[in-house]
């Protein structure tokens, strides 16, 4: 039976390296495979998971000499960790690993919903000229508003004032005293809502966060307002955003994760028609130097782990 079992993509050069010390299996496709992963993980050290792989139930029921869950990424909502503790289980995000993607991301969406002239190759090709309807406006000058300030949102906001965009972030849970401050207005979250061009969210899925953007939040942001969430679904009520979109209450958003994932067709017929949406498969913190970064990291972390549980045995 393997050490470590890795359910989903990971960089090669990083899946070698715990190939080089332990029995490693590798294979993606396991992550659509519950029966088939449970009965591999009863022996098994580590397990090596992205978002989709839920360890959790009968997954963590079934890997009875479990130590350690590599997490190839920041989201901890796809791990029961309370479970894990109780079990004695480390749990190893890859935080900090993939923040300049997701910041990169948030503003290249931001750029996008504002700007909207990415859209015109049809219009193009069939001979139209339509300047007027794609001008769009500029970052600069515009207020984003980061719901939530942690070390993502810092990335972003630090990028957002090379735009010459003014920052707001509303967070209840960094003291008033934190340096962050420096880079940002302090303000309420209804504040933030209010006063936003961009609003992006960058706070964890909780019970208190839970369709924190729905109907009654949307009617208090400008019209002319965009809204970005690369942090987790069901932050966003979905329904409540594709009628806020649809009826011209909001400019324009960009949806990264959603309440189901993958987004089924049911799911996503909400969206259909809608061009002032971007829709995008959970990508935000996932670029060719993110992967690396993020799998080299949690690598190492294993190994770590593994190497100190056979040094103290």
């Amino acid at each position: 039976m393997p050490d470590i079992i890795i359910t989903e993509f990971m960089d090669e050069t990083a899946v070698a390296s715990l190939k080089a010390r332990y029995d490693t299996v590798y294979d993606p496709a396991l992550v659509d495979q519950a029966e088939k992963l449970a009965a591999l993980v009863s022996e098994v050290r580590a397990l090596v998971v992205r978002n989709r792989t839920q360890v959790r139930g009968a997954l963590l029921a079934s890997a009875k000499k479990l130590s350690c869950v590599g997490r190839l990424g920041v989201g901890l909502d796809n791990i029961d960790v309370e479970a894990c503790k109780a079990r004695n289980i480390a749990v190893c995000p890859a935080t900090g690993a993939n923040d300049l993607s997701v910041a990169e991301y948030v503003i290249t969406s931001a750029a996008m919903l504002l700007r909207h002239a990415y859209a015109a190759n049809e219009a193009m090709l069939a001979g139209k000229w339509p300047r007027q309807a794609l001008a769009g406006r500029e970052l600069a000058g515009k207020t984003i508003g980061l719901v939530g300030f942690g070390s993502i949102a810092r990335e972003v906001a630090w990028r957002a004032n090379a735009f010459g965009m003014q920052i707001v972030a509303s967070d209840p849970y960094l003291e008033a005293t934190h340096p962050a401050w420096m880079t940002a207005r302090n303000v309420s979250l209804d504040g933030l809502i209010e006063i936003a061009d961009v609003i992006s969210l960058h706070t964890p899925l909780t019970d208190q966060t839970r369709n924190l953007i729905d109907a009654g939040t949307l009617a208090k942001m400008k019209p002319e307002a965009v809204l970005i969430n690369a942090a987790r679904g069901g932050i966003v009520d979905e329904a409540a955003l594709a009628a806020a979109l649809r009826e011209g209450r909001l400019a324009g958003a960009a949806l990264d994760v959603f309440a189901t994932e993958p987004l089924s067709a049911e799911a996503g017929e909400k969206f259909k028609g809608i061009a002032n949406l971007v829709l995008t498969p959970h990508i935000a913190g996932v670029t060719e130097e993110s992967n690396i970064r993020v799998s080299h990291l949690i690598a190492e972390k294993v190994l770590a782990h593994l190497d100190g549980a056979v040094k103290a045995s």
